[in-house]
């Protein structure tokens, strides 16, 4: 998809103050309207300074979109940087407007909670979003944390900034990627006597040194020596709960996945963990180690290429 640089769409500068971008907006929306310009791309250019007004009028969105960083050309082939958003708090998507690829994928994630007014102006507060990295063993024992977020505010001078809150979550047992902790009361305040929202927190697993998660199953890459996996036998392997014996069949090949059934993420229905075997060679440095090798290309006439005819 292609950035969007949205100071350069309304021609301020980053540091802009919000009424800066409330009169830049004003000005070109005036020159670009379609009903007063008749001009080839002229509503192309009213739809893009709409776009960008719809970030940069919006403090949360506005700082979400400076988190991407500097250094990217409007029109560039761009992929967001990883975890890019990563703590953020949100309070959701866009308004219904037909935007670019560019701002669904980057504010396409949610509605707006609508407030919900009565006879005496009381009204819900908004829920607020955020994704977070919790690490893998919490998933299997369940844990608090302290997680940090950053919440946009708006200074006295008008700029954008951003503040951290600390929250204490209970991590649940269980709990996989994608799925969400709700903390009643954590979102925006409500008005008059409306209740506060409360704050959906995205679990992701950080990057773990071992282990790899697909759904509920757990994946670890299990180094074997050739005559472990020639000879089969009985070897230890690291688990999220513990170091645990694993049996391997003789004449294992590399790659083979040796499941160890309910022992991936815990749950009603648990998933399974995964030794994928990964025949290591030890290195030929001494001439007994060479004699070794030596002996076993004459006795064992293996041709590992034969299956391509070769």
């Amino acid at each position: 998809m292609e950035y969007k640089d949205y100071y350069a769409a309304l021609g301020i500068s980053k540091d802009a103050t919000q009424d800066d971008v409330k009169r830049a907006y004003r000005k070109l929306a005036r020159k670009f309207h379609p009903d007063l310009n008749k001009d080839e791309g002229a509503e192309a250019r009213f739809k893009e300074i709409g776009e960008a007004n719809d970030v940069l009028s919006d403090p949360e969105k506005r700082a979400a979109y400076d988190q991407l960083g500097t250094g990217y050309q409007a029109g560039q082939d761009f992929r967001p940087p990883p975890d890019w958003d990563q703590g953020f708090e949100y309070s959701g998507g866009g308004q219904d407007a037909a935007f670019s690829e560019f701002f669904e994928h980057l504010f396409g994630r949610g509605q707006r909670t609508q407030a919900r007014q009565g006879p005496q102006f009381h009204a819900s507060g908004q829920d607020h979003h955020a994704r977070v990295s919790i690490e893998l063993e919490d998933a299997f024992s369940g844990a608090t944390r302290a997680i940090q977020l950053k919440m946009p505010k708006v200074t006295a001078d008008g700029h954008v900034t951003t503040e951290q809150r600390t929250l204490n979550v209970n991590i649940p047992k269980g709990v996989q990627p994608g799925q969400h902790i709700r903390l009643k009361g954590q979102g925006a305040p409500g008005l008059g006597q409306g209740q506060p929202g409360d704050l959906y927190l995205e679990v992701e697993f950080a990057p773990h040194r071992l282990y790899r998660v697909e759904g509920k199953d757990v994946y670890l890459d299990l180094p074997v020596a050739p005559w472990e996996a020639a000879l089969g036998g009985k070897i230890k392997a690291p688990t999220p709960l513990g170091v645990v014996d694993i049996s391997i069949p003789a004449n294992s090949a590399q790659g083979r996945k040796l499941r160890l059934r309910g022992r991936g993420i815990p749950g009603k229905t648990p998933g399974d963990f995964y030794a994928v075997l990964q025949i290591s060679l030890p290195a030929a440095k001494s001439e007994k180690s060479k004699e070794v090798y030596q002996t076993m290309a004459r006795e064992l006439s293996f041709n590992p290429r034969a299956a391509l005819g070769v």
